[in-house]
């Protein structure tokens, strides 16, 4: 039967509330999955994504950057919010360390196996983890932001997959090149997946802004590629 449960944990200066998702009748342990939520905070999204990942077969913990479990009651509150952290990025780095140290210490989930994808920031978030040179399995980034901050890591870790909306506002294809060319210099394997006639966010059924909209077909294939890359890195490392 899939748990949820809320999970306290800190960075040493800030305490966080993640959301533990699992299935206590699989038997254990088994692969970890960090979901870095979108720029407002943990929501349906990434919950029913962690809901199909435990049914999968994985144990997911859902990440919490902001602190204190904050969700943004409003489009204007998410986006001061995400301004700070990208002006402080070493900050949002340390917090999605010490998430990923979390997960690993999840007892359902064998911390040798794990990944960390992020939706939005948290595609953002989930590379900037790879780019510290902290040691995970797989990274994968759904309709996320790009720009690097100024500290990189000589080599990445993780096998990377980027799935990339082509039309997305907030992801250029000049800024989609510029992030290749980053990782064709420092990570070992890496891959992107673009969806044309496709903007931000779709992953998201209620986005509806401009350049921001729902993709069934490109949230499905989306997923395909999520479960392709984790049974490279999870179950059958090179």
């Amino acid at each position: 039967m899939i748990q949820e449960q809320s999970r306290d944990y800190s960075d040493g200066t800030t305490e966080m509330i993640g959301l533990a998702v699992w299935d206590d009748a699989t038997p254990g342990p088994v692969p970890g999955v960090l979901i870095a939520p979108a720029f407002g905070g943990r929501g349906p999204v990434e919950e029913e994504w962690a809901r199909r990942l435990v049914a999968a077969g994985y144990a997911v913990l859902v990440a919490d950057y902001y602190g204190g479990g904050k969700r943004a009651n409003d489009r204007t509150e998410a986006q001061a919010w995400m301004a700070a952290l990208n002006a402080d990025r070493p900050t949002l780095t340390q917090r999605m360390q010490a998430a990923l140290e979390s997960l690993r210490a999840m007892e359902a989930v064998d911390p040798t196996r794990v990944a960390a994808i992020g939706f939005c920031l948290g595609g953002k978030a989930a590379l900037d983890l790879a780019r510290s040179g902290t040691v995970f399995q797989a990274c994968a980034t759904l309709h996320g932001v790009y720009d690097a901050p100024a500290a990189l890591a000589e080599r990445y870790s993780p096998a990377i997959l980027i799935l990339h909306g082509w039309d997305d506002p907030l992801a250029t294809p000049a800024q989609l090149t510029e992030l290749a060319e980053e990782l064709t210099a420092r990570s070992r394997e890496w891959q992107v997946l673009g969806f044309g006639h496709t903007g931000h966010a779709f992953t998201n059924p209620a986005a509806n802004a401009p350049g921001m909209s729902y993709s069934a077909a490109a949230s499905a294939r989306a997923w395909d590629a999520l479960m392709r890359l984790f049974q490279e890195t999870l179950h059958d490392p090179a």
